[in-house]
């Protein structure tokens, strides 16, 4: 039976191709998921100029940060189900929205309590946007083409998190601390114009009911208690203490008509190990960027300039292999692919754990872009595993559970870096033992990946499994688009 057309297709002309394919609208995710992991580390820079500038201690100063964080963070999972239920377009034309305009009100903040409340909103749509770059790019191709589009988000997203520090630098020198809101303004306008010229029309936004408020509320609380805990403990210890009603209200929300689908989606597609997997690399990666840097600013004295520079060397090479990972998951297979990225990141990881201050900048440089390149091949084609194993209406739900792993992975990481330099007897010894954690945690990523090639083939053996075989789910997405 032939598959019907979807509704991005609507406009179809003669060209087979060009009625499938949009790929405005794969641009169009990238350019947001760029803009939204750039928001997690550009201001991070600037928060002493921040507390500066509005008379404010360092402590209220870092809300400027986790105001962001926290409910990106907190509202993924419950954004995600409330996206299955309503139109993309509008959805995303109001989030890109409301994004830029909360980058234009904390720029325009006269005092704190002002910037934090700006901030706090933009997590909000940020967690909307983290959830709608999967599903946008995923529905804008044609099936046999979805790694290719993928890898596009799944670069561009980990690239800006990576220049946010390089970007805040700059523009702090240079212009103020006003100008890292006002960055991101262009590339939210041209997404925006991006979106409602080729989005598909169809659905509307509607108010959460009064049932998902409680289940935002409910793995709101459980994300910011793990979050505040991890972040606020090296000062204090006893912050940890927050840990614990996490695993209380997450196992209560799973009990709730809202925790139900996720845990549903996640089980019938056979996902956890992946979306663990894509949480331990996030952690991994986070880690090693946090120890390195501070290692080459604080023990080996490098400049910031020099240690910009070296730091890039990631970047650039998960850029140019990530042009790369989405052609070999089309043609080769999601699965393996994504193996293979993860295999390498996490060798090129360990390649850092003897750093010494004998290395200069060039030996630190080319293992970095060996993790990158690597990170390149795995992030597109683990998203488009994770979002070809769901159904078409469950896309939403699928993306926030791969999102929420990822950001979780990008707040956990430095948090846990840190704590393992405890353990050394001087400083460059504590930075190894936090490189080595790094280096373990993305190891337990190919673990993980690699048990779930075991799982799905034995289950395929069997007959038991609907996703083994990633070109027959895209054909069966295809048929219910």
């Amino acid at each position: 039976m032939a598959a019907q057309q979807s509704p991005a297709t609507s406009k179809a002309g003669d060209d087979p191709a060009r009625s499938e394919d949009r790929w405005s609208l794969v641009v169009a995710a990238g350019l947001i998921s760029f803009v939204a992991m750039l928001d997690m580390n550009v201001v991070n820079l600037a928060l002493t100029d921040i507390a500066d500038a509005l008379d404010v201690s360092s402590t209220t100063a870092q809300w400027a940060v986790l105001g962001y964080q926290l409910p990106l963070v907190a509202l993924l999972l419950p954004a995600g189900r409330w996206l299955d239920q309503v139109g993309i377009r509008s959805a995303l034309l109001f989030s890109v929205g409301c994004f830029a305009l909360c980058s234009a009100l904390a720029a325009a903040a006269p005092w704190a309590s002002w910037l934090i409340a700006a901030r706090l909103a933009q997590g909000a749509f940020g967690a909307v946007l983290f959830v709608l770059m999967p599903v946008l790019a995923a529905t804008a191709v044609r099936p046999e083409l979805r790694g290719r589009a993928m890898s596009v988000p799944a670069t561009l997203g980990p690239l800006g998190a990576v220049t946010g520090p390089v970007i805040g630098g700059l523009l702090l020198d240079h212009v103020g601390w006003r100008a890292i809101f006002l960055v991101k303004l262009p590339i939210c306008l041209a997404a925006w114009l991006i979106t409602r010229r080729d989005a598909p029309r169809g659905g509307r936004l509607r108010l959460p009911d009064r049932g998902s408020l409680g289940d935002a509320a409910l793995i709101g609380f459980a994300v910011a208690a793990v979050l505040l805990g991890l972040t606020l403990a090296p000062d204090a210890p006893l912050w940890l203490l927050l840990l614990l009603p996490a695993a209380p209200l997450t196992l209560f929300w799973l009990r709730r008509p809202g925790g139900k689908p996720v845990a549903a989606v996640l089980r019938a597609s056979r996902t956890v190990a992946v979306n663990g997997s894509v949480l331990a690399l996030a952690a991994g990666f986070a880690a090693n960027h946090y120890l390195l840097a501070q290692y080459l600013r604080r023990d080996d004295g490098a400049s910031a300039t020099t240690t910009a520079l070296t730091m890039l060397a990631f970047p650039l090479g998960m850029v140019v292999a990530g042009r790369f990972g989405g052609r070999l998951a089309d043609r080769w297979g999601a699965r393996p692919t994504a193996l293979t990225g993860a295999g390498v990141t996490a060798f090129g990881l360990l390649l850092l754990v003897p750093v010494d201050t004998d290395w200069s900048s060039a030996d630190i440089a080319w293992r970095l872009a060996l993790a990158g390149v690597g990170m390149g091949l795995n992030g597109g084609p683990i998203q488009a595993l994770v979002m070809s194993s769901a159904p078409r209406e469950q896309m939403a739900t699928a993306g926030s559970a791969v999102q929420l792993a990822r950001s979780l992975g990008f707040a956990l990481g430095p948090a846990l870096g840190t704590a393992a330099t405890l353990y050394g007897a001087t400083e460059v010894a504590g930075i190894r033992a936090g490189l080595t954690l790094a280096g373990l945690v993305a190891v337990l990523a190919v673990v993980l990946l690699t048990l779930h090639h075991r799982t799905n083939r034995a289950a395929g053996a069997t007959g038991g499994d609907s996703t083994t075989s990633s070109t027959s789910t895209n054909r069966t997405i295809r048929s219910r688009v």
